[in-house]
């Protein structure tokens, strides 16, 4: 009996280099999209992740046509985006939506105008398109180590300030924090780990790994630190359970690391149904000899009775 034989078989995929590869790159890039989804998700930005996506893919394309590295191109033609999108933004006439929308839209067609042209291409982009976990070369993990260790580094340095963007912009603005210049670092930022997780999790899904690992911890959790915490938990631990079962299941990775995503936020939805029912059960009253029944509310208002002054309880 081989060694190999001997072992569990869930530990067989490890045997295989190209794996053990992949499986790093999914760690780090689904805790590096959770962390950056908190953002996202709490600002409202979801449909930036989706605009940039498409718009690095595009980039991708051209910078291959151009006989480039398509990091290359998808790194500054991202870049050239993302800071399109802000300036048009900006300005009054044209919303933050139709930006992204024009932007995205227009690189993602360009794109694949020039797979259509060069329809060599077309295998090869396969994996920018829905993501290849096993095709991860060395020197795709040293870039997303490298984009990881700045990304970390710049929302370390820059937390207070994006924090505070994050929940009270206009009161940031007030207070002297570069509102414009902050934002542009933070997109750029976005726009780097999505050119670094092309080839992990593809273009067409990307925008779902930042977002949904976000969403499941804001359902688990309502501190701000914890839910970082929580997302890049969840983030890391979802890419390693989706690349696992992409091995055994035949099926792309960046789908199957989504769909586990999927799953994982469809349990933290049942988990906080379920909590929110045991705190409204906790919280029902019974007042003198007749028995009724009402619910407190936390969140934004007092307790019904203490909205009326001089009322009595009856």
């Amino acid at each position: 009996m081989t060694p190999e034989m001997s072992q569990p078989v869930w530990w067989l995929p490890f045997h295989y280099q190209f794996f053990c590869r992949g499986f790093e790159a999914a760690l780090l890039v689904g805790a590096l999209c959770g962390v950056l989804g908190v953002y996202v998700v709490l600002r409202g930005m979801s449909y930036v992740g989706h605009g940039l996506a498409h718009a690095i893919f595009g980039g991708a394309v051209i910078g291959y046509a151009l006989r480039q590295q398509i990091y290359v191109g998808g790194a500054l033609w991202g870049c050239w985006s993302a800071l399109v999108i802000h300036r048009m933004a900006r300005g009054r006439p044209i919303r933050l939506d139709a930006a992204i929308g024009i932007v995205s839209a227009a690189s993602f067609a360009l794109g694949i105008a020039l797979m259509s042209r060069m329809r060599v291409v077309t295998r090869n982009f396969e994996a920018a398109l829905f993501g290849n976990l096993l095709a991860v070369t060395p020197f795709d993990l040293r870039l997303i180590v490298g984009v990881a260790v700045v990304g970390t580094l710049l929302l370390w340095v820059f937390y207070k300030e994006l924090l505070f963007l994050t929940f009270d912009p206009e009161g940031a603005q007030v207070c002297g924090v570069r509102v414009a210049w902050i934002d542009t670092l933070f997109v750029l930022l976005l726009a780097a780990v999505i050119v670094a997780a092309l080839q992990v999790i593809g273009a067409t899904l990307l925008a779902a790994a930042i977002v949904i690992p976000a969403a499941t911890a804001r359902l688990l959790t309502t501190s701000f630190h914890r839910m970082v915490g929580v997302a890049a938990a969840l983030g890391a631990l979802t890419a390693a359970i989706g690349m696992w079962a992409s091995f055994y299941l035949n099926t792309a990775s960046g789908a199957t690391v989504v769909l586990s995503s999927t799953v994982a936020f469809g349990i933290a939805c049942v988990v906080h149904f379920i909590r929110r029912q045991r705190l409204a059960h906790q919280h029902l009253h019974r007042h003198g000899p007749t028995a009724h029944q009402h619910r407190h509310i936390h969140e934004q208002f007092h307790h019904p009775h203490d909205l009326l002054p001089n009322s009595k309880q009856r």
